[in-house]
């Protein structure tokens, strides 16, 4: 660009991120609205940037018409050739037709300080709206993405970032309540969103979100970042704890070796970025009751179980001295799991279960203690011993199922869910025992199911 006007124009769109044929828009409509105002003619006036000035023609616009009905919007068809005759020739006059549109001149130099101001402020305006709809478009392709911003100032608990030459906010909601800054510290957050406003679009960052924990993952791990891990859930409490469930598309990379690294040094990084939340990393499962499993880490689970498949509810026995762990700090570890697998989960201790199988037993002994004793084949009252346990396995007496309903073990899927070890700790049963009732339960548990079907 050659002349003055043209290098001011290139270099405002530089500066405010737009096109340059943005900037020439406004100022053309500047130059019109002003014309207008000045004038008050009512003609309709056009203006056109001549890139080779660098100046803004103005010129009225008229109408070929048959009859002049507004002769500051028409022309006749007469008239417009006797016009162009002289000027351009009778080849050229007679090629003007009905309803073509001639350009008339006018100067623009008397327009006038007032004119100039108004052209100003149109040109102002225009310019700001082209910017503000750039930042708009941009960061609304950018939702998700984790930016680093420069702490500028408080406003009423929110935090106001520089992001490069654009202003994001920090609200107080999205801040994690284990950090606290002060102007000049650089943060990384993500994206939540943008908003627009009277101000120009309103870019929302956040701390706490899900996403900023699983962007953290791709950029520290690169077997994440080249899809060799997937990251199947993230859910966090910030500033206390997370969870984040993994999986290896490749059966020979641990996605949760992964995801630490040597000596823990990957996560160890996110974690310092997080100011020291800590973060659980389980592997992902299809089989709902291994992921429930690894979801409780750090807690050691003996059995689960499927309550109610339907409302998605789960029952959790783990050992006594585990329930704590199990649970966490105000509930944390447990919510955080039901948040990652998406079931409702009943954390019991064994002492727990044990005591709820004695009430039940209790409730069976009790109804049959009101029912008239059965008489026998010869005549005789049946005992209270005869009372039919619970559930019958292939091969195994009466009373070693008794035993195994005392220990907690009420169904046979929580037989068969139980180890050989396990069982052979229970009074009365030996090893070899033990294989056995594990051999019966697991043949025997689906015929089971399918009768209480």
């Amino acid at each position: 660009m050659s002349n003055p006007l043209q290098q001011t124009i290139e270099a405002l769109a530089k500066e405010k991120g737009i096109e340059p044929e943005t900037v020439i828009s406004a100022i053309e409509e500047a130059v019109a609205t002003a014309s207008r105002k000045f004038y008050k003619t009512g003609e309709n006036l056009k203006t056109r940037f001549n890139t080779e000035t660098g100046q803004v023609d103005l010129f009225a616009l008229k109408t070929v018409v048959e009859d002049v009905a507004n002769a500051a919007t028409e022309i006749s068809l007469r008239e417009a050739r006797d016009m162009y005759r002289p000027l351009y020739g009778e080849e050229v006059a007679n090629s003007i037709e009905l309803g073509d549109e001639m350009e008339f001149p006018k100067p623009t130099e008397v327009l006038g300080r007032i004119a100039a101001q108004t052209a100003k402020q149109v040109i102002f305006q225009k310019v700001r709206e082209a910017e503000r709809e750039n930042i708009f478009a941009e960061f609304n392709q950018r939702i998700g993405e984790v930016v680093n911003g420069t702490v500028k100032r408080f406003e009423n608990g929110d935090i106001i970032l520089e992001i490069g030459r654009i202003e994001a906010v920090l609200p107080r909601k999205e801040q994690s309540r284990a950090e606290s800054y002060t102007p000049g510290d650089r943060i990384r957050s993500v994206i939540k969103g943008v908003n627009r406003s009277a101000k120009g679009p309103q870019i929302v960052l956040s701390r706490t979100d899900p996403a900023l924990l699983i962007k953290l993952f791709e950029q520290e791990v690169p077997e994440i970042y080249d899809g060799t891990v997937m990251i199947r859930g993230a859910v966090r409490e910030a500033g206390d704890r997370a969870k984040v469930a993994v999986y290896s598309r490749e059966r020979d990379v641990d996605p949760v070796g992964a995801c630490v690294g040597m000596k823990g040094t990957r996560v160890q990084s996110i974690i310092r970025e997080l100011r020291g939340e800590k973060i659980d990393i389980v592997e992902w499962s299809e089989d709902t009751i291994a992921f429930v499993t690894n979801a409780l880490s750090p807690a050691k689970v003996q059995r689960v179980s499927i309550v109610d498949d339907r409302e998605r509810v789960m029952e959790v026995v783990v050992e006594d001295k585990q329930l704590s762990l199990a649970i966490g700090k105000k509930g944390q570890n447990v919510r955080l799991a039901a948040k990652l697998t998406g079931w409702r989960i009943d954390i019991k201790s064994e002492e727990e279960k044990r005591r709820e199988v004695e009430a039940q037993f209790e409730g069976f002994e009790a109804a049959s203690a009101a029912e008239p004793p059965a008489a026998s084949a010869d005549g005789t009252e049946a005992e209270a011993s005869d009372v039919p346990a619970p559930f019958t396995l292939a091969g195994i007496g009466e009373k070693t199922v008794r035993k195994l309903v005392e220990a907690g073990y009420a169904t046979p899927e929580a037989v068969a869910a139980a180890t050989v070890e396990q069982l052979s700790e229970i009074p009365g049963i030996g090893e070899k025992t033990a294989e056995k009732i594990l051999t019966a339960s697991r043949g025997d548990a689906p015929a089971v199911e399918a009768q209480q079907e």
